[in-house]
């Protein structure tokens, strides 16, 4: 097995579940989109505009495929002050769901956390992410197909590269995941939030969120790869 050290451009392929999920809207509002205001603050160590967050706080970026699927599992752990959907990874500034969902940006749908780590540390995100996503899946999430949903850690420092690197390695001793692991780990780049309707899209809009999920094959492929939580 091996992890993915760097960005793929590889062509997507067709699916089954694909044409399910789209018919229940994959990974899209019914909504009109809106724009998110640029957050305000910033943090030397980030390579993007950081929001306005308690002291002493820390910040993690992952990709898990659809956004609106990996702000939930963090929402729920004590120390985590919040969730933001987004896009990282790419090579066009400023980029916009409607282009980083055709894939012509590079970009892949991200998540960024913001946390206090004396209550959870990067380790135990880390250990979320994995649970939440198919590592075996190359360019593609569940049902979601292209490289916009390939699964990363974007690190933004030495200690989380470290601990990235570290949380792979367990995962190939562990004997659970069998096959060449294509999740990315690699330097964090700029990362933009997405529209503000694709935030807390679980609890916008929970019936949708619910048949997406459903029909995506998400849970289901999870079990099967982790075992049940």
């Amino acid at each position: 097995m091996e992890a993915k050290l760097s960005t793929s451009n590889a062509k997507t392929s067709s699916r089954p579940l694909l044409i399910a999920a789209l018919m229940i809207g994959a990974c899209q509002s019914s909504a009109s989109p809106s724009s998110r205001p640029a957050s305000q603050g910033s943090d030397a160590k980030l390579p993007w505009t950081a929001p306005e967050r308690p002291a002493n706080s820390d910040v993690a970026l992952f990709a898990g495929g659809c956004f609106w699927c990996m702000e939930k599992p963090f929402d729920v752990i004590p120390g985590v002050y919040s969730t933001t959907s987004g896009y990282t990874a790419g090579h066009v500034k400023n980029p916009t769901y409607r282009n980083v969902s055709r894939g012509v940006t590079g970009h892949t749908e991200a998540v960024q956390i913001i946390f206090d780590p004396s209550k959870v540390t990067y380790a135990q995100l880390l250990k979320v992410f994995w649970r939440n996503i198919d590592p075996l899946a190359k360019d593609r999430q569940f049902c979601d197909a292209g490289t916009q949903y390939r699964s990363g850690i974007y690190f933004i420092n030495d200690e989380q590269k470290k601990a990235a690197l570290s949380s792979l390695e367990d995962i190939k001793s562990s004997g659970k995941i069998t096959g060449t692991i294509h999740t990315e780990i690699i330097p964090a780049e700029a990362f933009y939030p997405a529209e503000e309707y694709h935030q807390d899209f679980y609890k916008k809009k929970p019936s949708h969120y619910t048949r997406y999920r459903a029909g995506c094959g998400r849970d289901r492929r999870l079990e099967q790869l982790w075992g049940k939580k």
